[in-house]
């Protein structure tokens, strides 16, 4: 008897159910762009920390490129070739090599600050301009040729 009661429940259960039935498709249907929106701002936060360290690098590798020169416009010059070499890849827009130091005197400082505006939001449909910049500063060789 207890065999045959449970089968009558087994197959009169879908009853109760009844009103359950596609929850999990509208789940799905609700849920899912959701997901894929948490997906996409975890990608362009994740492009945001890329480009962050990308500008920090640039910026490094242009005091480095100009600290080694022999005059200021040449120190310059190869300063911005070496940022745009390393961003090009990064930057959405043009890349900015400004000197934040005074002179080119040896036993100083060649101070450069890089921006650029890097992706990022714009996947997301947000147009937010995002503007980083960094700077560094590399000594200038006391050693090298003179003008």
């Amino acid at each position: 008897m207890m065999r045959g009661v449970s089968r009558t429940r087994g197959l009169s259960g879908d009853r109760g159910l009844s009103g359950d039935r596609g929850l999990s498709t509208v789940e799905v249907v609700i849920l899912a762009p959701v997901m894929i929106l948490f997906i996409l701002v975890l990608v362009a936060f994740g492009q945001l920390v890329d480009g962050r360290g990308a500008i920090d690098g640039a910026a490094r590798d242009a005091a480095r490129a100009g600290s080694i020169q022999k005059d200021q416009g040449t120190a310059m010059a190869e300063a911005r070739k070496a940022a745009k070499a390393d961003l090009e890849d990064v930057c959405s827009g043009p890349v900015h090599v400004v000197q934040k130091s005074a002179g080119f005197e040896p036993d100083t400082l060649f101070t450069v600050e890089v921006s650029c505006e890097v992706r990022g939001l714009e996947m997301l449909g947000l147009d937010i301009p995002t503007t980083l910049e960094a700077s560094f500063s590399s000594p200038l060789d006391p050693y090298r040729r003179s003008a």
